[in-house]
């Protein structure tokens, strides 16, 4: 499916294609609802709940809000799926004619995130109600 298909689709059934650009670890990510990326480390335990703030842009179907340079209010939510490690990255220093040559290797760390929503400026987070115990009823037999 092309993106103009995916556009044309998501505008036919009434969906809202939502995306945001946000920077962590000093780079920025595009990221989706449900997409999964791996960030520079976090100290985030496996199932642990993470809110990204520096949110630079949000994208909600034609509405497209700018920070400046961060966007007041908004945030991404998401889960750490734990800890790993890149792929190794050969550094090979030479210096010809004075017999320097010295090999070491990187292996960079990083965090894998579960992006779980968006949300907005001024969009209030709705917190889970606790459940309520029912008060007993009170026959008349006295149980």
């Amino acid at each position: 499916m092309t993106p103009s298909q995916s556009n044309c689709y998501n505008s036919l059934f009434g969906r809202k294609e939502i995306y945001a650009i946000i920077e962590t670890g000093g780079k920025q990510y595009r990221v989706d609802p449900g997409q999964t990326i791996d960030v520079e480390r976090l100290d985030a335990p496996d199932g642990d709940t993470v809110e990204l703030d520096r949110v630079l842009l949000i994208a909600d179907g034609d509405r497209v809000t700018i920070g400046t340079p961060t966007v007041d209010g908004a945030k991404v939510v998401a889960t750490s799926k734990g800890a790993g490690k890149g792929e190794k990255v050969i550094v090979f220093k030479y210096k010809p004619k004075v017999r320097y040559r010295k090999k070491t290797g990187h292996r960079q760390f990083y965090t894998r995130l579960v992006i779980d929503k968006i949300v907005g400026p001024g969009v209030v987070e709705e917190k889970p109600k606790k459940a309520r115990r029912r008060k007993k009823e009170v026959t008349e037999s006295g149980t």
